[in-house]
């Protein structure tokens, strides 16, 4: 690398790299010369040292290209996940009716107890009339005792259902062979009596 001399008040200085040249206080009218130069010249006319008085620029900023702009941007803040709430078509239409009776489950209960209403009300229209009565009233209490999931107590109204219409049926054959008896007794005394 060249060393430059530099010509100052009449006085040669020097010889300095290029780099102290500035440091030395040379201006781009100061003369300088080095070796292979003809003669001294004006600092701004030879172009190694001219390089030291160009405008410094700034450092130019490295810019990325661009992204390319697919109508979305590059980023997108996290959005609060919704979940949209299931909605589900009302079923319009005719839909065929569920018709019986459909018996309810109640976790691990037995199914429901006969209630004998049948044999409670062939009771009171065949044979005894108040004791068919009481059968029908605990008949009609099965229902309601296991729907509140009392079991125990609806077993407990069928059996006495049952027993109160079977107590009737009995009453009942009971009275009616008690009428024949009394009926033959009464014939048998009435035919007795015509005799004489």
């Amino acid at each position: 690398m060249a060393q430059y001399y530099i010509g100052k008040n009449n006085e040669r200085l020097g010889p300095f790299p290029v780099e102290q040249l500035i440091a030395n206080g040379i201006t781009p009218d100061t003369l300088v010369w080095c070796t292979g130069m003809p003669g001294w010249a004006k600092a701004k006319d030879v172009p190694e040292v001219a390089e030291l008085f160009a405008p410094q620029q700034p450092p130019q900023p490295q810019y990325a290209p661009p992204a390319q702009d697919y109508g979305q941007p590059q980023y997108q803040a996290p959005q609060p996940q919704y979940q949209q709430p299931q909605y589900q078509q009302p079923q319009y239409g005719y839909q065929q009716p569920q018709y019986g009776y459909q018996q309810p489950q109640y976790g691990n209960m037995p199914p429901r107890p006969d209630n004998n209403l049948v044999w409670a009300i062939l009771c009171t229209v065949l044979c005894c009339l108040p004791l068919g009565i009481v059968a029908i009233v605990k008949a009609s209490s099965v229902n309601n005792l296991y729907d509140r999931g009392d079991y125990a107590g609806a077993e407990a109204a069928a059996k006495s259902a049952k027993s109160w219409s079977i107590w009737g049926a009995v009453s009942s054959i009971i009275l009616i062979v008690l009428y024949i008896i009394f009926v033959i007794v009464l014939g048998i005394g009435a035919a007795g009596l015509s005799n004489y």
